[in-house]
């Protein structure tokens, strides 16, 4: 037996193992968290995008709105015949008496806040907004616009005190003659108070400073009585707002960014806002302003922050629990490999006890088989000195002589026979194999039988129909089948037939498929007690036996991978089958381990 190389200390599993899980398994957790967060930010970005787009919608419908409004306004002034008749002499205390309770009444129900009078030429005839300037050249898009086309032209426009205007140039013509422009404008700061109480959300109204001077945004901030600060931008200034304040972290930079497309969230005290910007165009197609939606994610945030919160204790508390049981299953893994480790190193020293005892019992077995065939050979012998000491005695007598000498040969013939039969057993140890017809084996061993069985037994073949192929040494195979033959001649009692079969048949532990060779006789039996003996070298219960025909029998089948068996039938008999495997592999040692020293 060879001995294993074991180290001292087993492995340590858990160590191996549970650190690699921490780490892929930290790693999944990490995963899951930031999808989640993911996830979350995608639902917020997708709020805050359809809000952008509700503003926009509301802003596109309520200057409609508001257009269709200053339209019907215009039209009923434009029927007024004492408006009429004071515009068409551009008579500026008469305009002031008619149409000034109007815009009154428009600006407090309505928040119209500008109104011209313009003549032909576009030059301001009067502003019932502001009275006391006039005479200046108004030659804004959506003035041109109506002078040029004849038609009335609305948009949003930047005036020169900063105000951003939805404004309706209608031209005024009486008996196919042009009175001049009438002019209607709504502040957009209007607009967007609207937009926040319909939408909840808070809107800053940016326009370019390089579209207006400082010093008439001063004027107009003095003349409408508003509040701002120029300097708080660099690139921008804020002239409408919904929002008390705005907010401090609102700076050039975030600007920047929200003007470039993207979304920005911050801090602004107790409240958490989320920015996107809405352009704005004139009534050229300029981008003159940007529209700033300001929605407070406070609420949201807080669940937001809760429900990752939520995932990631979540997420601990399972993954803890996976490493706990994984860790204890490894701690359970490792003292199983503790145990089997301990169970191999005894199994080592047990390995090496049992190649010492086995050792020993060659050597008794060597023993053993010496005393058999001294025994085997001392009845002979004894009776060829005995009888030599006769023959010594009764020389003077010839016939005497004869028979003694007689007596002396057949003991030499028994121990000559006994050691031929030694001889063959050796030879059973080498196997040369070869694919061979199993049927031509047993037909030659038959026709072999026949010619050396004196008394001519019937013997009763059991062959497959079709022809059985397998690799094995055909002479040793005849070698065993003679044997078992003779067994079977030796057993039968009368002229009952010895029955050969060949039948499939598979290995009782492994389930390897196989071949079982049986030859059954019509005897007695064996008994129990000797059944267990059969296969013993040397053992018989036959006065003429060796004791050697059933071992050759039993290690030509181990030399072929396969086993032999002994059972007593019911109706009386022996039947000895060896099985053969299907596909046979031969014992690579020439000497059977067993029978090396009887060799």
């Amino acid at each position: 037996m060879k001995s294993i190389a074991l180290s001292t200390k087993p492995r340590r599993v858990k160590a191996t193992f549970i650190w690699p899980f921490a780490i892929v398994l930290t790693f999944i957790l990490a995963a899951f968290v930031a999808t989640a967060y993911y996830l979350q930010v995608q639902v917020r970005d997708r709020a805050l995008a359809a809000r952008v787009a509700a503003v926009a919608k509301l802003v596109d419908q309520k200057l409609s709105k508001d257009t269709s409004l200053m339209q019907a306004v215009l039209s009923t002034m434009m029927g007024n015949r004492a408006i009429e008749l004071a515009f068409a002499s551009l008579d500026r205390g008469a305009l002031v008496r008619e149409a000034g309770p109007l815009f009154e009444t428009l600006r407090a129900d309505h928040r119209i806040t500008h109104l011209y009078f313009n003549g032909p030429d576009l030059v301001n005839a009067l502003r019932l907004h502001s009275p006391g300037q006039f005479g200046d050249l108004i030659d804004r898009e959506t003035s041109i616009k109506a002078r040029d086309q004849g038609i009335a032209v609305h948009g949003i426009e930047l005036g020169p005190l900063g105000t951003l205007t939805l404004r309706l140039v209608v031209p005024w013509r009486s008996q196919d003659r042009l009175l001049g422009y009438v002019e209607i404008g709504e502040e957009v700061g209007y607009l967007v108070d609207e937009i926040r109480d319909s939408l909840s959300v808070d809107l800053l109204v940016m326009v370019d400073k390089n579209l207006m001077q400082p010093q008439q945004w001063q004027h107009g901030l003095a003349l409408f009585n508003r509040q701002g600060n120029w300097d708080r931008f660099g690139a921008q200034v804020l002239v409408a707002q919904t929002a008390s304040q705005v907010p401090a972290a609102l700076n050039d930079s975030v600007l920047a960014s929200l003007r470039a497309g993207r979304t920005a969230v911050f801090e602004d005290g107790k409240r958490i806002l989320h920015l996107a910007m809405l352009p704005m165009a004139d009534a050229r197609g300029r981008r003159i302003s940007d529209l700033v939606v300001m929605l407070d994610i406070s609420g949201l945030q807080k669940t937001f922050q809760m429900s990752i919160l939520a995932a990631t204790m979540l997420s601990l508390v399972a993954g803890v629990g996976v490493l706990g049981l994984f860790y204890f299953a490894l701690d359970r893994v490792e003292r199983d490999y503790q145990r089997q480790h301990d169970l191999e190193h005894q199994l080592l020293r047990v390995g090496s006890e049992h190649q010492r005892i086995l050792q020993i019992e060659k050597l008794s077995a060597l023993g053993t088989m010496v005393g058999e065939i001294a025994h085997q050979l001392n009845n002979p012998l004894v009776g060829v000195v005995n009888l030599a000491q006769l023959a010594k005695r009764e020389a003077d007598d010839p016939q005497r002589t004869r028979e003694l000498l007689t007596e002396i040969h057949r003991a030499g013939a028994d121990c000559h026979a006994l050691i031929q039969s030694m001889l063959r057993f050796a030879k059973v140890s080498s196997c040369v194999s070869r694919p061979t017809s199993m049927a031509q084996v047993i037909e030659e061993t038959v026709l072999l039988f026949r010619q050396t069985e004196p008394r001519q037994l019937s013997v009763e073949l059991r062959l497959p129909a079709q022809a059985v192929l397998l690799t094995v040494d055909p002479i040793l195979i005849r070698h065993a089948l003679f044997n078992l033959l003779l067994n079977a001649a030796q057993a039968t009692v009368g002229e009952g037939a010895i029955v050969i079969a060949l039948e499939r048949a598979v290995h009782p532990d492994g389930g390897a498929p196989g071949w079982l060779l049986s030859v059954t006789d019509h005897g007695q039996g064996v008994a129990p007690d000797i059944l267990e003996k059969i296969f013993l070298p040397f053992f018989t219960t036959r006065r003429d036996g060796t004791g050697l025909g059933l071992p050759v029998v039993q290690h030509v089948a181990l030399l072929h991978g396969g086993y032999v068996r002994a059972s007593s039938q019911s109706g009386g008999g022996t039947q000895f089958a060896i099985w053969l495997p299907q596909e046979t592999k031969l014992w690579e040692d020439t000497r059977s381990d067993q029978f090396e020293h009887a060799a």
